[in-house]
């Protein structure tokens, strides 16, 4: 087992957290990073032992235009102030990654300015991808070149050119010896080509035992980058969604479908597939934000930590903060924040107690990160599971109602422990018999017959209350596995099914008989519902995702990941 196998991540967006200019004036280095040590503290007293930061070095305005690989932006602070970082946290336990935007870079990298400035003449052309001196682009340099989502401001790499690999080998190779780093976040892995990432893994074990390497995967069957591309872990934008959208619309059924898709790619193995589980990051609305009923913020994270995957909690959501899109950027979604003001804010501590609990639950408990996952009770707005690892047993439990309801779940018989709570539970029977608070849930944890297993004593955490009252209602029985609500259909994967999603019918494109090359967006999408009909039930969720996606390098690698 690796250390990541392990870890519960705290991400920072530093230009953000720390109140950067938007604009890079490239003026004398300000040393904001040195303002993390108190966040440090408080990121080990919370209960993190990893970090994801990023973006962090030289770049024009949001990060990821990068001018130069090996120089902090200069809005942060040094190079002295980063290896200064890592070193504080290395000391309180806590890992590092950072974030590696190796797909594209800014017009001011030294490499696309040659170009600019020398044309023909420049030894960099073959550098960057679909470069054409006969063309032209929004900033009229009297050249073409392929970009990254529609943004001229970023240009696209190109992967294949070994000049190209050869250098971000020696840009991680930098990082690793200057600031000591634990792995990298692969910044667009949806679009990267799998060989250049093969690339990657190979200068990961080179550089540094267990180097980390996760990917940032919105769409496509995830395990293929793990097998393909050799990349150890995938960003779980399956379940990011599914959680938001499972409490809203008060369906389990969608979140439990999610899963058990995840786990059945990942071959019934919780290792299987490592899944990199979030809530909200720098590039979607904070939850908080996202929750129609913002009770529900503890059931839905209860979830994040129990379910396969790594949890990791975007800097800020700890304390509950708002933050939504607007005005034509994402700095909404990146504020600066006054520690001291978020902790010393009484609005913010039954948010931060929750999070507080399930750090420490997940570190007291292997099996939350082993454990084999195992579906015990299903209904809209009741969902139970186990986590079984050898005769370590977790079972988490949540219910979306605003009333309470009482549920029995068939365990391993034997004495458990209530974590958020602290109860003791006898299941001798077989079944522990537990009413589940409105908007709610527990983590009940098999205590064993001697002393070698030892639980951390724990406090109740304080709840969340809906933001308007709800009338108390008489107590609700749920059996497993039943419903008094429409139930989307089970998935059926079956490999001879062939016919083509219903959605593309309706839309009126059909799948041509063609390289997926040379096929257009539209086309694509519907490829894409085929083969997700092929291997079970289409939910709206999934629909969406596919109509949303029109960006054709992320479908091409999206409807190549399928089996």
């Amino acid at each position: 087992m690796a250390w990541y196998d392990e870890a519960i991540f705290y991400h920072i967006y530093p230009l953000g957290l720390l109140g950067c200019p938007h604009e890079n004036k490239y003026e004398e280095p300000v040393h904001r990073l040195k303002e993390l040590k108190p966040w440090i503290d408080h990121i080990k007293e919370t209960g993190f032992n990893a970090i994801y930061i990023g973006p962090l070095f030289e770049s024009v305005g949001h990060g990821y235009e990068t001018t130069d690989y090996k120089k902090l932006d200069s809005r942060l602070g040094t190079n002295d102030d980063l290896t200064d970082f890592v070193s504080n946290c290395h000391q309180k336990g806590i890992k590092v990654i950072l974030d590696g935007v190796f797909n594209h870079t800014g017009r001011d990298f030294f490499a696309f300015k040659d170009i600019i400035e020398h044309r023909e003449q420049s030894r960099y052309l073959g550098w960057y991808a679909g470069v054409n001196l006969g063309g032209n682009n929004s900033f009229n340099d009297g050249f073409s070149y392929e970009n990254w989502g529609g943004y001229d401001l970023l240009a696209r790499l190109n992967q294949k050119n070994p000049e190209v690999q050869g250098y971000i080998a020696d840009v991680i190779r930098f990082w690793v010896s200057e600031f000591d780093i634990d792995g990298i976040r692969l910044d667009a892995a949806d679009v990267l080509e799998f060989e250049f990432m093969q690339m990657l893994r190979r200068v990961a074990d080179e550089v540094k035992p267990e180097f980390y390497l996760m990917g940032e995967v919105i769409h496509g069957e995830y395990v293929r980058w793990e097998r393909d591309a050799h990349i150890h872990a995938v960003t779980n934008y399956h379940l990011h969604k599914a959680l938001y959208s499972g409490h809203n619309e008060r369906n389990y059924f969608e979140i439990a479908h999610t899963v058990k898709r995840l786990y059945d790619m990942a071959g019934g193995n919780p290792l299987g597939l490592r899944l990199y589980n979030f809530a909200d990051n720098h590039d979607v609305e904070r939850i908080y934000s996202r929750l129609n009923n913002k009770a529900h913020f503890i059931p839905l994270h209860i979830l994040m930590y129990t379910l396969p995957g790594i949890p990791s909690v975007y800097y800020g959501s700890e304390f509950g903060i708002e933050g939504r899109k607007g005005g034509g950027d994402d700095w909404g979604i990146r504020p600066a924040l006054d520690l001291i003001e978020c902790k010393n804010d009484e609005s913010h501590k039954p948010f931060y107690e929750i999070i507080n609990a399930l750090n420490h639950i997940r570190q007291a408990v292997p099996a939350l990160s082993y454990g084999a996952y195992e579906q015990l009770l299903l209904t809209n707005r009741q969902y139970a599971f186990a986590r079984k690892s050898g005769a370590e047993v977790a079972v988490a439990a949540v219910n979306n109602d605003d009333n309470p309801a009482c549920v029995d779940i068939a365990v391993p018989a034997g004495k458990y422990k209530a974590m958020l709570t602290g109860e003791e539970i006898d299941a001798g029977n077989g079944n522990i018999h537990y009413e589940l608070k409105a908007a709610d849930g527990e983590i009940f944890v098999k205590m064993a017959d001697d002393d070698r297993t030892k639980l951390p004593e724990t406090e109740a955490v304080k709840r969340i209350e809906p933001e308007s009252e709800v009338k108390p209602e008489a107590e609700t029985k749920i059996e497993p596995e039943k419903s008094t609500e429409p139930q989307p259909e089970p998935a059926q994967h079956s490999a001879d099914h062939q016919e083509p999603a219903d959605d593309a019918k309706e839309q009126g494109v059909s799948v041509p008989d063609k390289p997926y090359e040379e096929m257009t967006v539209e086309e694509l999408q519907a490829a894409i519902l085929q083969k997700m009909a092929n291997n079970g039930h289409v939910t709206d969720d999934m629909k969406r995702s596919v109509s949303e996606n029109v960006w054709r390098d992320s479908l091409l690698n999206w409807v190549k990941s399928f089996r």
